[in-house]
């Protein structure tokens, strides 16, 4: 078990394996929390997109969206491939639609245990 830290949640209670880089994987995973950026990310599987592009089909101000595909680019969802004025993005690797999809399997069995989530709730309003 060499690299693992090992973590006890009560003096009798079991132990847990804590790999390094929670909150790294922590952050990975707050790349993908944001609904704006899923929809992004699925346009994306579909063919590349120009900025003005996913403006359109999603609806939202140019500001907002390049945030997001700021973000995505950033934490290595994306890339960015500038042809003459005009930026054009693509998903970087076919594990993050393999993410996705896991996720949708585990969605459409517990969605409503995930919607209900008070603790997330909480975090999300920065109680």
């Amino acid at each position: 078990m060499q690299g693992l830290h090992v973590m006890t949640l009560a003096p009798t209670g079991p132990m847990l394996a804590v790999p390094p880089g929670a909150e790294t994987a922590a952050r990975f995973f707050r790349g993908l929390g944001d609904p704006t950026r899923l929809r992004i990310l699925r346009i994306l599987f579909e063919s590349e997109r120009s900025v003005s592009e996913l403006v359109e089909l999603l609806g939202a101000p140019q500001g907002r969206v390049s945030s997001h595909l700021s973000c995505l680019r950033w934490c290595g969802f994306v890339d960015a491939d500038r042809r003459g004025r005009n930026v054009f993005y693509s998903v970087t690797d076919q594990r993050v639609r393999d993410i996705l999809a896991l996720g949708d399997a585990m969605i459409a069995e517990s969605a409503g245990r995930v919607m209900s989530c008070s603790v997330i709730d909480e975090e999300n309003s920065g109680a």
